[in-house]
């Protein structure tokens, strides 16, 4: 496992998915279903079943991604990563029938070892949590093989517009929309296909929305508990400025793409 060094913002993300492991895979409904649409949107560009030798997957949590993916896909060696090093032995258990070489290290991203010359590099709703995109699209188009396939999800900027419409700061720092994504494609990668679709998930209370964001871990950036008396506050603004007769929605606003190495 490669040691890397993390920044404090990135020790805070960490250990917030951490203490989510245990309930993310069944908690992060979106983030399942966001996986399976961007592997479709593999398969409208390239077709399936199809062999990739080499394959790097980052911030593979408990493997929703990895799992769909192999699904539909022949892999000979895959590099999985992710923050939590706990990761591991949950998304190992879930390919455990496969064929497939897998190697695991746990750290950011952006310092851990990348393969060269790899097939494709996916990765499924973590791009939010880096904060210099550009540089790491780079980074990972260094590391394709001419052809190489670039397959990505991540959230738009309408991602909890609700929770930061109440002045919450405690997400992502990187929520990017299709039509950024494009601009900051690195110069050596043509995009081949891009899609958002920003829906609704809806909870019948406040408390249910808090637990749904404790159990994805997806709030990361958070710097202090919650008092009763901004609970009480969060609630009753909450409901009166966005509670329908579906209930109470919490708005999710995934960006699929796949771009390919020239």
């Amino acid at each position: 496992m490669e040691v890397t060094e993390q920044t404090p913002f990135q020790t805070r993300v960490e250990n917030s998915f951490r203490r989510g492991l245990a309930t993310y895979h069944g908690a992060a409904r979106a983030q399942a279903a966001g996986a399976a649409q961007l592997i479709d949107c593999l398969t409208q560009v390239v077709g399936a079943p199809r062999l990739f030798p080499r394959v790097f997957e980052f911030g593979c949590g408990t493997g929703h991604l990895t799992e769909a993916f192999l699904a539909q896909y022949r892999v000979t060696n895959m590099w999985l990563n992710d923050l939590v090093a706990d990761a591991e032995t949950i998304v190992r258990a879930k390919v455990s029938e496969t064929q497939v070489n897998l190697q695991f290290q746990a750290g950011p991203v952006e310092t851990v070892l990348i393969p060269k010359d790899l097939d494709l590099i996916l990765s499924g709703s973590t791009l939010q949590w880096v904060e210099d995109i550009p540089g790491l699209l780079n980074h990972l188009a260094d590391h394709l093989a001419p052809g190489g396939l670039l397959v990505l999800s991540t959230f738009g900027e309408q991602q909890f517009t609700q929770l930061r419409a109440l002045g919450s700061k405690s997400f992502a720092p990187s929520y990017t929309n299709a039509d950024q994504l494009k601009h900051v494609l690195p110069a050596s990668m043509v995009m081949r296909r891009i899609e958002q679709s920003p829906h609704d998930l809806y909870f019948p209370t406040t408390r249910d929305i808090l637990r749904h964001l404790r159990d994805t871990g997806v709030n990361g950036r958070a710097q202090a508990p919650w008092s009763r008396r901004k609970l009480a506050t969060f609630d009753q603004t909450y409901k009166t400025r966005f509670a329908c007769q579906s209930g109470l929605p919490l708005t999710y606003d995934p960006v699929f793409m796949v771009a390919e190495k020239i």
